[in-house]
């Protein structure tokens, strides 16, 4: 007869108790992070570090975003996409992430726009296609094809997404941290609708973003993998997998063309787009209360 081992039978019990304190702890670190974060925008004061055990994946990260936008209590008027280059891709399973977008920080570019970044914390400026979904879909759905996605949208129009974090080293912690505080989302302007866009090749044109006049980045659309269209099928069935229920009217900042371009207060932007579309705004900083 082989022996037990008392030290293998031991491990055993103590991992699986380790799991078990983990799956119940895991909601209130997630809460305890979101709330941290949430409290450092309110009153618009940096984090110096992580607050907080960072996510190891990106389910983990959704769930401390999830538990920010409860604890927010502000109403979601879309949600924007980033994308996660190769190798964290792979490492994450994943080439995109997903944020929310705030209608008290989506503003119209008919007026005189302004975005504010996090003082010591992360900001910069990204020109996007804006896609807006013209009914309600059904909640949970998770199998959209590019098909699928094309069909569910109303309109098309030129923005820049105003990307900020309390927290400065956001980007170079990786996307499960970048996921974890709203995806680095802190404002959205929109700006004018594109005519025709189904036949307008928006995505091959190319775009160009300027801060203070001088050229920052230039690009298209469809240097990402499949396009506006594969950042739409991707937020689709992300929210689709996370229960969160998708509106007609629901706005998808769909990646940054140009790059992510960091800015100041005191900057202006602005995003051309093709030859006739242009965006444009101003930089602040986001008030300390």
């Amino acid at each position: 007869m082989t022996p037990v081992s008392h030290n293998n039978h031991h491990n055993g019990i103590f991992n699986e108790g380790r799991r078990l304190y983990l799956r119940k702890r895991s909601p209130m670190i997630a809460t305890n992070i979101a709330n941290q974060f949430v409290a450092a925008r309110r009153h618009g004061r940096h984090l110096p570090e992580y607050p907080g055990p960072i996510p190891e994946s990106l389910s983990a990260a959704y769930a401390v975003q999830d538990a920010a936008i409860h604890a927010t209590s502000q109403s979601v008027i879309g949600w924007k996409v980033g994308r996660i280059f190769p190798p964290l891709s792979e490492k994450f399973g994943a080439n995109r992430l997903a944020g929310p977008i705030f209608t008290s920080h989506t503003l119209s570019a008919d007026a005189v726009a302004s975005g504010n970044i996090f003082t010591g914390g992360f900001g910069a400026a990204e020109a996007e296609f804006l896609i807006k979904i013209g009914s309600d879909l059904p909640l949970g759905k998770q199998d959209y094809t590019l098909e699928d996605a094309e069909r569910q949208i109303e309109a098309v129009h030129v923005g820049i997404e105003i990307a900020s974090s309390p927290l400065p080293t956001i980007n170079e912690l990786g996307p499960a941290v970048t996921v974890s505080d709203f995806g680095n989302n802190n404002g959205l302007i929109i700006g004018q609708a594109i005519p025709d866009w189904q036949n307008s090749n928006f995505a091959d044109w190319v775009v160009r973003l300027e801060i203070d006049g001088t050229v920052a980045g230039s690009g298209s659309a469809n240097s990402f993998p499949d396009g506006p269209l594969g950042s739409v099928r991707f937020l689709l069935n992300n929210l689709g997998e996370r229960g969160i229920a998708i509106k007609a009217g629901t706005w998808i900042s769909s990646g940054a063309v140009t790059g992510v371009h960091q800015v100041t207060p005191g900057q202006s932007v602005q995003a051309f787009f093709d030859t006739s579309l242009l965006v444009s705004c101003t930089i602040e900083a986001a008030p300390i209360v």
